[in-house]
């Protein structure tokens, strides 16, 4: 059939709108999918959670410590992840030390881990954290029972997708160390119709599946949770954020370090300077919660706090060699 002129630029204009209403289309997807935060390069510190020494939630030391991360230039907070002890409190304590840090948070990200081996408890905490200033959450697979169907943490998942506000923003945690149960690339683009499916925190040490994470899901904020051996620089370099026990001792040092990012500054001097002060302290013993919680309460200069059994507190002779690291990081300025 013969086409004059006029009617083939109507064609055109027509393809090229249509083009142009898919390409918005598109965007407005990408834009309406919830990562929970403005940015995506952010750090977050994996906070501990303090207790007094009769093991009783301290939530006047909390609210310190969540003032003192702020004060130090952290972008947010993990509250009650594993650095947290999460599966050592109970429901009405991990509320209460939601409701501290959410009073407190003065414009840090707050991320709450809300996961239970139950759905109904999963979801209680996340609307709770949702009433009570959370951003987002992090939430791990159902553990104890090992290696469920995709299909089944599909539907726990989905349970908790349509129970919370889209507003809230879902993150996976991918620790198969201790979960026993890993978060796979089948399970994210079953869930990925979700609009707040923001991401995951990668704990788990392979390099080469986290790179995967990275290159198969760029839309979505794929945090590391571990700083060494390469993986903050691959976060970084690939626009990805990072959650990092190491934060609560050395919260300074990273928030410079994705300052400089952020400013296209060189971060490598920076980081390679904490990768020094990082080794002081990890010479000195501190490798569990009860160390980690007794140089935390130096560095605030505050009272030492505690933590739940079965995790042991600090040693005397860890003491000493925890007081010498930190003289010397001191010295480094």
């Amino acid at each position: 059939m013969h086409t004059n002129r006029r009617e083939a630029i109507g064609a055109i204009g027509a393809a090229a709108a249509a083009a142009a209403m898919a390409g918005s289309t598109a965007a407005s997807a990408q834009a309406a999918r919830n990562l929970g935060s403005k940015q995506k390069t952010l750090f977050w510190v994996a906070s501990v959670t303090p207790c007094d020494r009769n093991l009783k939630v301290d939530l006047g030391a909390l609210k310190d410590i969540t003032q003192w991360f702020k004060h130090q230039g952290a972008d947010g907070i993990v509250v009650l992840g594993t650095t947290g002890e999460y599966p050592s409190f109970s429901v009405a304590e991990r509320k209460a030390v939601m409701e501290v840090v959410g009073k407190n948070k003065d414009g840090m990200n707050i991320i709450l881990c809300p996961g239970t081996p139950n759905f109904p408890e999963t979801i209680e905490l996340s609307k709770h954290a949702a009433d009570h200033g959370a951003d987002g959450l992090l939430v791990i697979p159902p553990f104890y029972y090992k290696k469920p169907p995709t299909a089944g943490l599909v539907k726990y998942y989905s349970l908790l997708f349509d129970a919370v506000p889209e507003s809230l923003a879902v993150n996976l945690y991918h620790i198969p160390g201790t979960s026993a149960v890993p978060i796979t690339t089948d399970l994210l683009n079953a869930l990925k119709h979700y609009p707040n499916l923001a991401g995951i925190k990668d704990s788990n040490n392979d390099m080469p599946e986290y790179q995967a994470f990275v290159k198969d899901f760029p839309d979505l904020n794929m945090r590391t949770g571990i700083g060494g051996g390469g993986r903050l620089e691959y976060a970084l370099d690939h626009g990805m954020g990072a959650i990092l026990a190491d934060g609560n001792l050395f919260t300074k040092q990273y928030a410079g370090v994705f300052a400089a990012y952020r400013a296209g500054k060189d971060y490598h001097a920076p980081l390679a300077k904490l990768r020094e002060q990082e080794k002081l302290l990890r010479d000195g013993g501190v490798f569990s919660y009860g160390p980690m919680k007794y140089a935390l309460s130096l560095e605030m200069g505050t009272r030492q706090t505690y933590q739940r059994p079965p995790f042991l507190d600090v040693t005397e002779q860890k003491k000493v060699a925890i007081q010498r690291g930190l003289a010397q990081i001191k010295e480094m300025g």
